[in-house]
């Protein structure tokens, strides 16, 4: 993912990370949480494509890992732009240049698509295209600066709103709400693991950070925003993670009942996670735009949120799973069409 920076209910004390310290733990073996919810009468939508979902993933990863200032993360983006134009989006770059948190001054671009511009009401959707530097979770110390695949950081989100843009740019019935795709860059160059300098979260995330202080349009504002990370993997779990909650409440248990009634709920899981710092906690914070996060997250292992194959070479095309891919931008294009539903029936 990007800048997974695992700081979920967490506050970095003495030089470590403590997850939980500052707020409620997920209890990994407790019941699912029963909530009495009115069943959605679902809109309809067109269909996502598995094998496209797959492709457009396989064809990021296909580059070599995208970390900024290098060959591979400038065709990517192009790619990007290229795809998200033939979809028949409105597609705009909005370059930027970061300072990493060694120094480095990273050249990257956020990338901007969008469908009914002149429309007021507005969702929005996002994820990190960038990969991380280095496989700072490995086991062996001599390997820990290799650049990862990130099929699943970074592409799997990405390859979702690719195919999500696919199906409503050949769908005949297009929604008539306004749809921007911001895919963020420069999420995942975050200091590496047991970094001996300066610790802070804010050096990560530095695409979604730019854009939330400099929104691509003047006063830009959305409805609700969703964020994608680590969004492919065989067998992912989705619990509703702590920022999403916090800002964004009544949203998210709306888009994990709807992804449940279209029978995805052995991914969409009605439990709690701890906080992250992701790029939707900036859009937030900065932007004041209610987001949440769709994440994959391992219960078994809380005190890193993350699955074992996060941040390490292991995070390539083999854990990427079709199922996973389809049941979110599945989800995702149900969430669309229920709010443009919804949005009809109210004017």
């Amino acid at each position: 993912m990007q800048t997974k920076i695992w700081f979920g209910l967490a506050c970095w004390m003495g030089g470590m990370l403590l997850l939980g310290a500052c707020g409620s733990k997920p209890g990994s073996e407790e019941e699912p949480v029963r909530e009495v919810e009115t069943k959605i009468n679902l809109a309809k939508a067109p269909e996502a494509q598995a094998d496209s979902a797959y492709a457009f993933v396989k064809a990021q990863v296909d580059f070599g890992p995208r970390v900024p200032n290098t060959e591979a993360h400038q065709r990517t983006g192009d790619f990007l732009v290229v795809q998200l134009k033939k979809m028949g989006w409105d597609v705009s770059s909005q370059p930027f240049e970061a300072k990493a948190y060694n120094g480095t001054l990273l050249q990257s671009r956020n990338i901007i698509a969008s469908l009914n511009p002149k429309a007021t009401t507005r969702l929005l959707l996002a994820a990190h295209w960038d990969t991380r530097p280095f496989n700072d979770k490995e086991a062996k110390d001599s390997l820990n600066f290799v650049p990862i695949d990130g099929a699943n950081d970074g592409a799997s989100g990405v390859g979702v709103l690719l195919e999500v843009a696919r199906v409503i740019g050949q769908s005949a019935e297009k929604p008539a709400l306004g749809l921007d795709i911001i895919l963020f860059d420069s999420e995942d160059y975050g200091q590496p693991e047991n970094y001996a300098g300066q610790w802070s979260p804010d050096l990560w995330c530095l695409g979604s950070q730019y854009w939330a202080k400099n929104p691509h349009r003047e006063g830009y504002s959305a409805y609700f925003g969703i964020l994608l990370d680590m969004v492919g993997a065989k067998n992912a779990q989705f619990y509703r993670e702590g920022y999403s909650m916090q800002y964004a409440p009544s949203v998210t248990k709306k888009v994990w009942q709807i992804a449940q009634q279209l029978g995805f709920g052995k991914y969409f899981i009605a439990r709690d996670s701890p906080t992250i710092i992701d790029d939707h906690y900036y859009v937030n914070t900065l932007a004041k735009i209610p987001m949440l996060n769709i994440v994959d997250y391992d219960p078994q292992n809380a005190e890193s949120f993350f699955p074992a194959y996060h941040h390490t070479r292991n995070d390539n095309m083999k854990i990427i799973d079709k199922n996973t891919l389809q049941a979110v931008a599945q989800t995702i294009l149900q969430v669309i069409y229920q709010e443009n539903a919804e949005l009809a029936n109210a004017e």
